[in-house]
């Protein structure tokens, strides 16, 4: 697989010359504001970024989205707005209301957020971009474009998830097959699954299999709830992946002094909690988090019961 790291580089370089709105945007990241909050073994960020309210807050109903034009579409796109073609599908854009210091989305054609047909496009972009982090966000799983497939992808180093593996005191590798293993994490508060390797379709196929028993428990959705995060390093895969069990937790309804805008999705998961309202950002404390990962992840009882004897 062709390195892209040049292009991506190029990429970035001329839109910050050519596109005023995306250059600003990123100069911005220079005023965002972090904290740590301390877990047992573990810390997670916050992050207070602003430019996030329209995804955080997006309207992701059938009506809204039938009601907006699609802006991952290439019709809607600002006209400054360039990319880089992956394959014979995707186009790599910069994304101009960014997390990280690079951030990308990667689009397809406009059909529907599925994973399903799209996993092994997801590990072909993640050896593709040795330096970026790859996630996908479901359509009930924080994507902002449900209606349009993508995924996303940000620098490496910057999501705790990719040191915690290395505890052996979170992770530990439960499983193995050939060229791909499965890790399970303990005592982490939140269910992750992750799945190392060099062989590319031993990995897609254990995911798969994962994918049609989680489907078998949310047959009313159009997919089983997940976020993906993936990357590689070495000569290895590594692949986390979130199945969950709603997509906004209560917090994100409620009134008053009881509302914290936080719409979780792979990046919040990883380790890094989004807020873009200052007054969340300066009163969200660990107990909120916990409470927030517990009713947006499965346990990690329910997630063993789930992968028994996927290997």
């Amino acid at each position: 697989m062709k390195d892209y790291s040049q292009k991506i580089r190029d990429l970035f370089d001329g839109q910050f010359r050519e596109w005023s709105l995306a250059r600003e945007n990123y100069r911005q990241l220079d005023n965002v504001r972090v904290r740590k909050i301390p877990f047992d073994g573990y810390d997670i960020t916050v992050q207070f970024n602003p430019g996030r309210i329209t995804s955080s807050a997006a309207k992701v109903d059938a009506r809204s989205i039938e009601a907006r034009p699609c802006f991952l579409c290439e019709k809607n796109r600002p006209p400054e707005q360039r990319g880089v073609p992956f394959g014979d599908d995707y186009t790599i854009l910069i994304n101009p209301f960014p997390i990280f210091r690079r951030h990308l989305t990667v689009v397809s054609g406009h059909t529907p957020q599925r994973i399903s047909g799209s996993f092994m496009a997801m590990l072909s972009l993640a050896q593709a971009l040795p330096e970026f982090v790859v996630f996908y966000n479901g359509p009930q799983c924080g994507a902002s474009a449900p209606d349009h497939m993508h995924f996303q992808a940000g620098n490496r180093g910057f999501l705790p998830v990719e040191q915690d593996i290395g505890n052996p005191l979170l992770c530990r590798k439960a499983a193995s097959a050939g060229r791909a293993e499965l890790w399970h994490w303990e005592g982490y508060g939140r269910a992750i699954l992750t799945l190392k390797g060099s062989d590319s379709e031993a990995i897609a196929g254990i995911f798969g299999k994962l994918y049609e028993r989680f489907a078998l428990t949310q047959p009313e959705r159009p997919e089983p709830m997940l976020n993906i995060l993936a990357y590689f390093t070495g000569d290895e895969w590594i692949v986390h992946i979130i199945p969950r069990r709603v997509h906004r937790p209560a917090c994100y309804f409620a009134e008053g002094d009881e509302k914290i805008l936080i719409s979780p999705a792979s990046v919040d998961i990883g380790g890094v909690f989004i807020t873009p309202r200052e007054e969340d950002f300066n009163r969200i404390t660990a107990a909120d988090i916990a409470g927030i990962l517990t009713e947006v992840c499965l346990n990690e009882e329910e997630l063993r019961t789930l992968t028994a004897r996927l290997l």
